[in-house]
This record gives structure tokens, sequence and C-alpha cells, in this order.
């Protein structure tokens, strides 16, 4: 076995030893430990001072002090009271030291991009996630030649911007210009593709560097990844990828539901493979799978305090915007099959932050989760409370009785005939009956979702769909600018970027 695999053996025994730590605490006791560590180590910043840590600690219950006392935070408002210093290169604003990393994010909203600080405690956290999900590879039986492969990253640009004393960049990019030493041994593409900035050339060096891997692992966001391999494929006349990479045998996927991709993901391959689920988002790692088909599991022993606050009515408006005192609840207290928008506490500064995710526990006891949307991106005219997961199973049953692959959809809700609607912009490349297929769609609605099928008797008085080329969405991106390996098509646009959408699809060239 040559040097690399001897390095990835090396990892995977290190790994181990570091997973069984904390095993036996709850997840009570192990969130209780990470807040009181966050709170002793940003007590003399301002933030900490503001909101007086140090009497928080000494409190009877740290935790609910720390509730009582300390507000909810969004981008917005965490950015006009502090961050805004911490970009400006003051030290110890909302934790200590002086944060010279920022990512870019503007998540699926089109908005212009967030700066979101990247201390270097986080980034040992991350890394310190990715080892652990290395580590569940022990969980499989692959053959010795596995171990002796290189992970391949479809990421951002490593080339980070620089402004004034400060770099900005993709977290994916921030991350892997930080890499531990041995991940350099082991991971493609190398450093002169990975600081490339645009996007389309960064793809077409990869493609022409990929006869020259052995890959085993592929890490990305699903549509990037599938682009990348579709294009291998044409290129070297390939019936599937294996037969370049006949040891690529898992893949680690974040940012969307797989549920879309997957099955045109698989008429890629020469055979089958595992699949791994991280749940990254800018502000931290928040949870992993352990691959073969296993849920994600929330992190809580890794620099991140969460809490959650049911996502309904009495919370959120038709909007999605946090209604005033929302009732926001610990780890103690979850349930399952419940919505809840999240809250991060983070070894970067954020306190109380809300992220604007929605998940799901699956299993509250170990803390497995599904993510079920955003809290911006539900359709709720009407009182249809319609989820981007809805939307997803509904697609991919509809999709499995026609045959055929739709990866990239988004939708739209609006005024119609005194009523309301729905329209859907179908991405797909095959053909088929657009009225049987919405037909489908909507029964498959009405069957996961009671408000929807209540709403589908009186308010919503249609639904309509118009098919699109599949690269019609990435093609948008690039035009809007925001084309890249973090970026995802958004399940629902509203607001300017629908209007941007609709007059782009109108175009004669489109």
């Amino acid at each position: 076995m040559a040097v690399k695999g001897n390095i990835l053996q090396s990892v995977l025994k290190r790994t181990t030893k570091i997973g069984m730590k904390n095993e036996t605490k709850s997840p009570i006791q192990l969130q209780s430990r990470t807040l009181k560590r966050l709170l002793r180590r940003a007590k003399d910043t301002e933030f900490g001072k503001a909101y007086r840590f140090h009497k928080i600690l000494n409190s009877d219950n740290p935790t609910a002090t720390f509730q009582r006392f300390v507000p909810i935070h969004d981008y917005d408002l965490m950015y006009k009271k502090w961050w805004h210093k911490t970009i400006d290169g003051k030290e110890d604003v909302a934790w200590p030291g002086k944060i010279n990393r920022f990512a870019l994010s503007s998540g699926t909203s089109g908005s212009p991009s967030k700066q979101i600080p990247v201390s270097r405690s986080l980034l040992r956290k991350i890394r310190r996630a990715s080892l652990k999900q290395i580590q569940y590879l022990n969980n499989f039986e692959f053959p010795k030649e596995f171990f002796d492969t290189f992970i391949l990253g479809v990421g951002g640009s490593t080339s980070l911007v620089k402004v004034d004393k400060r770099k900005e960049g993709d977290l994916s990019g921030i991350i892997n210009a930080n890499l531990p030493g041995f991940m350099n041994v082991i991971y493609k593409p190398e450093k002169e593709i990975t600081d490339l900035r645009d996007w389309d050339e960064k793809i077409e060096r990869m493609v022409e560097q990929a006869p020259t891997w052995n890959i085993g692992i592929i890490a990305g966001i699903p549509s990037w990844i599938q682009i990348l391999i579709e294009k291998i494929i044409e290129r070297y006349e390939l019936n599937n990828i294996h037969e370049l990479w006949p040891n690529f045998k898992v893949l680690v996927h974040g940012g969307v539901a797989f549920g879309p991709y997957k099955e045109n993901f698989e008429k890629l391959l020469g055979e089958p493979i595992e699949y791994m689920e991280t749940y990254l988002a800018s502000e931290g790692f928040l949870a992993i799978s352990k691959g073969g088909g296993t849920p994600l599991k929330l992190m809580l022993n890794n620099g991140i305090f969460f809490e959650f606050i049911p996502f309904n009515e009495d919370n959120f408006n038709q909007e999605g915007d946090l209604v005033s005192y929302p009732e926001i609840i610990g780890i103690d207290k979850i349930e399952e099959n419940v919505n809840y928008a999240i809250l991060l506490t983070t070894c970067a500064g954020s306190w109380r932050y809300m992220i604007g995710d929605t998940i799901q526990f699956i299993n509250k006891e170990s803390c497995e989760i599904k993510i079920t949307g955003r809290t911006k991106h539900y359709l709720t005219i009407c009182g249809e409370h319609l989820s981007v997961d809805n939307m997803n199973q509904a697609l991919e049953a509809t999709c499995s009785q026609f045959g055929v692959k739709v990866p990239e959809f988004t939708v739209t809700a609006f005024a119609y005939e005194n009523l309301f609607a729905h329209k859907w912009f179908i991405g797909s490349n095959d053909e088929f009956d657009i009225n049987e297929f919405k037909n489908t769609l909507d029964k498959e609605l009405c069957a996961l979702n009671d408000d929807y099928a209540t709403e589908r008797t009186s308010a919503l008085k249609e639904i309509f769909i118009e098919k699109i080329p599949v690269e019609t969405f990435y093609s948008f991106l690039d035009k809007i600018g925001k084309k890249g390996a973090q970026i995802k098509f958004p399940r629902v646009i509203k607001g300017e970027l629908h209007n941007k959408w609709e007059n782009y699809l109108n175009l004669p060239d489109v």
C-alpha cells in the first residue's frame, strides 16, 4: 500500500480514538458543557461584558440565565451591533482575538453576500468533524485498493479575496486552504486548480486532470459533482465514471436534499457506492451521517450550542419572519416530527443566531435529524404550509411513477382569480405529459400535507407547471453572479429574485 494509503489508515485509527470520547455523556450534558465553554472563552469580549457572561456562569442555571438575558440575533442585528467591528479588524468583539477570515454566504436568497466570521476555533472544530466522518469509513469493508486513493473536493476557490487585512471567500475554499498537512497528500485537485475563481475554468481543468487521478471519495454539492462527472464521461467517451475511477466508493454530499439527484447520478456509475451526508453551514459543522443510509446526527460536543424554535404560526409570520417572544426550547425538550428553526451559539461569535434552516428530529434520543427547508422557503400564501421536504418527497414519488429525472426545480406562489395558485418550474431534459405530471404531483402533495389538501379544495385554486432544460437553472445562476461550488438554486423563489427569473426565462435566447 502506498504512502497515502498508510496515511488514511493512520487517520482512521486516530479518529477512532477521538470518536470514543464523551460517548457516555447525555445530549443535555454535552450541550450544557458546550455552552459553559463558550461563555468562559468569550466572557472578556465586548459581547461577553455587555451581557455579563461572568454572572451567567456564576448563576445556579447558566443555560436558563443565558436564554433569559441574551437576545436572539439574525445576521442584520449581529452585523449592525457587533460584526461590523470584527470585519473592520477590531479584536475581542464577539469572540476572543482577531478574526481575519470571513465566509461569504448569500444562502439561496439572492441577497448580497453576508460576511460570517470564521475563527481559528471554528476551523479546528470543522476539521474535527471532518476527521470524525472519516472515522466512519471503518464501518465498511472496502478493499485495500480503496485506501490508496485520493479524495476529490469539488469546492470553492482557495484563493481568498484580500480586503484590507482580512480574507473572504466560500467556506469550502477557506476550509480547503487550511487543510491539515496530511490531507494535502491525499486531496485533489492541486492548489493551482483549487485557487481558480472562475468556476467554468476550474471544472475544465479538473476534467483535463481526471485521468491522472485515482479517486476513491468525492465531496461537494450534488449538482456540481454531477456536472463534473458528466463532462468527464463525455470527454473520454466512457460508459460510466467507474471505467476511469474503479476505486470510487464514497460520495460525501451536502447543501441540498440528495433525493432529486440520486436516480440521475446513479446512471453515471458502474457499481454501487456509499453515500455520506453532511450538514455544514457557514456558521459551523452541525451534523454528519455514518453513511449506509443512516440519518444526520447533530454534533453536540463540537463548539456549537443548539436551540430550537417550533416553526409554526405562533412563532413565525407568513413571510417566515420571527414574531416577538417566540417559544424557544433546548435539546431536552425536543419532539420528533416537529419542524424547528435552529438557533446557534458558536465558537466564532455567533450568539443565539438564527441561520434560517428548519429541521425535524427523526430520533430524539440519538438526536438524528433531517433538514426540511428554510424559514423563508415555505409556501404559506393561503395556509397550505408546504415545506421543501414535502416538495422533495412528492416530486420524487411523481418522477418514479413517470420514470423521469428532475434534478432541479423551484416553486412560487401568487394571487390568481381572486384566490391563489402555485407555479412549479420543473428542470428536466426528459419528455413527459405535463398535465398528467401536474395531476400526479398534486395528488402526492395532498397525501403528504393535510393543510395543502384542504387548501386545494378552497383557496389554492390551481397549480401550474413550466418545464425547462436543467441547464437553464445553472445559466441563470451564472447570469446573476451566483455560480459556484456552494450555490444552490432556491426551491422556493420569491420577490426580486423571482422577477429576475421570470424575465430571464422570457429572454429570446433562453
